[in-house]
């Protein structure tokens, strides 16, 4: 006997295909659809259609917009880039009220043993990007996995070519945190990345 009627059944397979959401979240995110007001499934059906059909890539940075140039290209300094793995790395990296600066999203990193090469990454708009616009920086902000380092090491060696400056954000031991919990790898990096006072 099946536990669900089939419209529930088809709805909870299709909650349950988004990332991280297994089977019990899935029931109930089902549920709570079944239990809405018709006009709020409407507006919510309506929603995710919208942000499918008018959500791109920024024709240069390649972050998520619904115009032809996201905001932050069309505000922010040019000369100055950080380059991130994907389009949520920047709204982390805008929580930094200082930076800005504006992004290159390199949508995803270098990864040899899954046939992930530099031709699999928007590497080659980014170095398009860096000799039109006279660019004075790039920062790499990729994330602290041996992937991340790679694809920053890989990077910086091309633009030192260029002559830009390269420069890779800091990485170390978190505030509040005490050193005796604090694991080999994250600790060589806040030597490495240490300050002067």
């Amino acid at each position: 006997m099946k536990n669900f009627i089939e419209p529930i059944e088809k709805l909870i397979g299709e909650f349950s295909r988004l990332p991280g959401v297994g089977k019990k979240t899935a029931t109930r995110y089902a549920y709570k659809i079944i239990n809405m007001k018709e006009e709020d499934v409407q507006s919510f059906a309506s929603s995710m259609l919208k942000a499918k059909q008018n959500v791109h890539f920024c024709k240069i940075c390649g972050n998520w917009t619904d115009e032809e140039i996201c905001d932050i290209c069309k505000k922010n300094n040019q000369k100055i880039i950080c380059v991130v793995e994907e389009p949520k790395d920047i709204l982390a990296m805008e929580k930094v009220k200082d930076f800005g600066g504006t992004y290159h999203v390199l949508h995803g990193l270098l990864d040899p043993l899954n046939g992930k090469g530099p031709d699999d990454i928007s590497i080659k708009p980014l170095l398009e990007r860096i000799s039109k616009n006279d660019v004075q920086e790039v920062i790499m902000a990729t994330n602290p996995t041996v992937e991340g380092e790679a694809t920053a090491l890989y990077i910086a060696k091309l633009l030192k070519n260029l002559g830009v400056k390269v420069s890779r954000i800091a990485q170390g031991v978190s505030l509040g945190t005490d050193i005796e919990y604090v694991d080999e790898v994250t600790l060589t990096r806040a030597i490495l990345d240490r300050k002067e006072l």
